[in-house]
């Protein structure tokens, strides 16, 4: 097996791109997968300051590590969630991270910051785990981006996600979801520019190239995570790619040009307003996230805490 562009061996082949490389030009590869989105999409320009919601895999590391090699000035957040071991084992990986790269890192705990975590989340409010981590991390990258002045919130969303993302918002017909479910989306009224260069490569190759980048990482899935259908989605489509390589890329690629701006999204809406117990924007009285930690903690009304500029947070 030779790499296609030098003829030494080959390290990994990706049928998709019916193609070999070596580390070299894998790692290029990469590299220039990530410029080809950021160019498309026009994301973000180099003097623009990114924050790298990190949380200890491989996309997420990978994707910081991209970017900081191509020049552009990265900081990461990582977001505590209380999840037994796991949550200690995945912030290891990212202080090592940080520590060989001398990076910046800020830390926020749900716990010290907000009083629960997402498993005494999911049991006082009966939301299935994910859902209350979702919801719980999208509030606090959003508001450490606005608070911190940055210019994006950078996600490691791979291919692999986008694909069975698209998968069950299309099994599903979510509307709402399917018209902003592009690898770019703009600031506005009081949320972030949020963006997702990782979005030309799988699974498989963040992987690859966290190995040759000697970038240890969280290998376990999350222990909440069990029975998720988002994993369903990806097991389904990985079948079908093991058949017909360059379905998923297909699929999704496939459906931002053809099809996504005939879905309306949340810009169609009216404005928000702004919450009255945490000042970020919400289409209601008090947001989802507030709502979330006055049920988590047992109280009968919503809760008012710490203003979204004061929240307790360590850095690295």
């Amino acid at each position: 097996m030779k790499c296609r562009v030098c003829r030494e061996p080959a390290v990994i082949d990706l049928r998709r791109h019916n193609a070999n490389f070596c580390a070299e030009h894998f790692l290029r590869h990469c590299c220039q997968q990530v410029e080809r989105v950021i160019h498309d999409y026009k994301m973000f320009s180099p003097e623009d300051r990114l924050l790298v919601a990190v949380s200890g895999g491989k996309d997420s590391l990978a994707v910081w590590d991209i970017l900081h090699e191509l020049g552009y000035a990265v900081d990461g957040l990582y977001v505590g969630l209380g999840i037994e071991r796991y949550s200690g084992e995945s912030l290891s990986y990212v202080s090592d991270f940080v520590d060989r790269r001398g990076l910046n890192l800020t830390i926020v705990d749900l716990g010290d910051t907000y009083g629960f975590d997402v498993p005494g989340a999911a049991e006082a409010t009966g939301r299935v785990p994910c859902s209350a981590c979702g919801l719980s991390k999208r509030h606090v990258f959003d508001s450490a981006a606005v608070d911190g002045k940055y210019d994006a919130v950078v996600t490691g969303h791979n291919l692999d996600d986008e694909a069975a993302v698209l998968y069950g918002n299309v099994m599903r017909w979510q509307v709402d979801y399917l018209g902003r479910q592009r690898p770019l989306l703009e600031a506005r009224d009081g949320f972030p520019r949020k963006a997702k260069p990782l979005v030309r490569l799988t699974e498989r190759e963040t992987a690859a190239y966290c190995v040759l980048r000697g970038i240890d990482y969280q290998v376990e899935e999350c222990p909440m995570a069990i029975g998720n259908k988002h994993l369903g989605f990806k097991e389904t489509l990985n079948l079908l790619e093991d058949r017909s390589p360059g379905s998923k890329a297909e699929f999704y690629f496939g459906y931002l040009k053809r099809a996504v701006d005939r879905f309306s999204d949340a810009e169609d809406r009216g404005r928000l307003g702004i919450c009255s117990g945490c000042g970020a924007p919400t289409d209601a009285e008090v947001c989802a996230f507030c709502r979330l930690v006055s049920r988590s903690a047992g109280a009968t009304q919503p809760v008012a805490f710490k203003a979204r500029n004061e929240a307790t947070v360590s850095k690295r």
